[in-house]
């Protein structure tokens, strides 16, 4: 089969012989025909010289990489991505482990299938397409699970009709690509459990991405009070009940994600010790008086382009600097940013920033990341979106 092929100007394909998988539409000199969006294209250099395949797109990225080699993209191609995925899964310990059956199985460019993400949530498969053309072949990827798991998945819930671009020339709508399920299930991570809806709530339906963040959690809230801001469905505070805290209080400004929390922490050891609030994470800060031991920060991104990252620092300054001042002498502090356009080293600066309007004595406990089952391609370090401190406050 014969695919469009582009044609990059000269020295703009360096990025592409370093296995970078994105193509920018500024390195494109012409096109052998009109691609539309979703369409897989073939990219070379200005010298003819093949270099890779891809799904294109309007806009910035042009093309978003899924094989540096000449092949056909077909079921069997898209089943092999799949299994390699499975198998570096399985490397982790994640694919049949009783103590924890929640994982994300692909992660776009970590796993090069760029602009689709599937996590499994006990029995059930959620897929969320980022890109037109991997919207195209979910049915491929659906295919490809039901023949992995076989008899241990009973449902496979496409999530892309939020994830796709607002002009996509697809009318997604979310539903069962397999199976059906009643509106969600009990997982168990770390022996913690937590009901999960992922028809309704945000992203896939959990925040997966900070398992081994809330297993280190529980490692300093024994007989202490913590306090968990942006807590979406309490993560962290389930862990922190399990683990011996003494009070936890769960904050978010969404009642819907507040009347999860509630419902986890009653499926926690101490639900007694629990209580939430659906308000502000400012305002619940605001004049508070109440110290706590342990303080959590996890908002969302607050910087989504570079557009607005100045005005996201200020935001992570502001809220650093804030918990700074309402923690005890001797309290610790996990501070987060998702935010892609902030990287680590700002971020730090950020909290340094705050840790001197707050004026406290602050050394750095622990660096955090993204566990491995969201894997950074070393030719990709832009797949590296999570970052945080643990901080000790004198």
């Amino acid at each position: 089969m014969s695919y469009t092929k582009l044609y990059l100007a000269p020295g703009k394909e360096h990025s592409l012989l370093r296995q970078h998988p994105w193509v920018f539409s500024g390195a494109i000199r012409k096109a052998d025909g009109e691609p539309e969006e979703g369409d897989v294209v073939e990219v070379y250099s200005s010298k003819r010289e093949f270099l890779a395949m891809g799904h294109y797109a309007p806009g910035s990225i042009a093309v978003r990489v899924f094989s540096f080699e000449q092949t056909e993209p077909d079921y069997a191609f898209w089943k092999s991505k799949v299994q390699q995925a499975y198998d570096y899964r399985t490397r982790l310990g994640l694919t049949d482990n009783p103590h924890t059956d929640v994982y994300r199985l692909i992660y776009a460019e970590g796993d090069g299938v760029s602009g689709l993400i599937v996590d499994v949530y006990k029995d059930t498969a959620v897929i969320q397409t980022h890109t037109v053309g991997m919207y195209r072949v979910r049915e491929h990827i659906a295919r490809a699970l039901q023949e992995l798991y076989g008899s241990r998945l009973r449902a496979i819930y496409d999530k892309s009709a939020e994830s796709l671009p607002a002009k996509a020339p697809v009318e997604a709508v979310n539903g069962y690509l397999f199976g059906e399920s009643a509106g969600g299930v009990v997982v168990t991570e770390n022996e913690n459990q937590f009901f999960v809806d992922w028809e309704s709530g945000q992203k896939t339906g959990f925040f997966i991405d900070q398992r081994e963040n809330r297993d280190l959690l529980a490692r300093y809230v024994k007989d202490r009070s913590v306090l968990n801001t942006f807590c979406y469905t309490g993560g962290f505070s389930v862990y922190a009940l399990n683990a011996g805290a003494r009070e936890v209080h769960s904050v978010d400004v969404s009642k819907k994600a507040i009347e999860l929390t509630v419902k986890n922490g009653e499926l926690s050891q101490a639900p007694e010790r629990h209580e939430a609030f659906a308000v502000d994470t400012f305002e619940f800060l605001k004049g508070k008086e109440e110290l706590y031991d342990v303080i959590i920060l996890d908002p969302p991104a607050f910087a989504k382009s570079q557009k607005v990252r100045h005005n996201a620092l200020m935001g992570y300054k502001r809220l650093n600097a804030e918990a700074m001042k309402k923690i005890k002498p001797g309290g610790i502090l996990f501070t987060f940013s998702c935010s892609q356009v902030v990287d680590k080293y700002l971020f730090n600066s950020t909290v340094m920033a705050a840790a001197i309007e707050a004026g406290r004595n602050i050394r750095i406990m622990h660096h955090l990341s993204q566990p491995a089952d969201h894997p950074i391609s070393i030719f990709h370090p832009e797949g590296e979106y999570l970052k945080g401190l643990v901080l000790f406050v004198e």
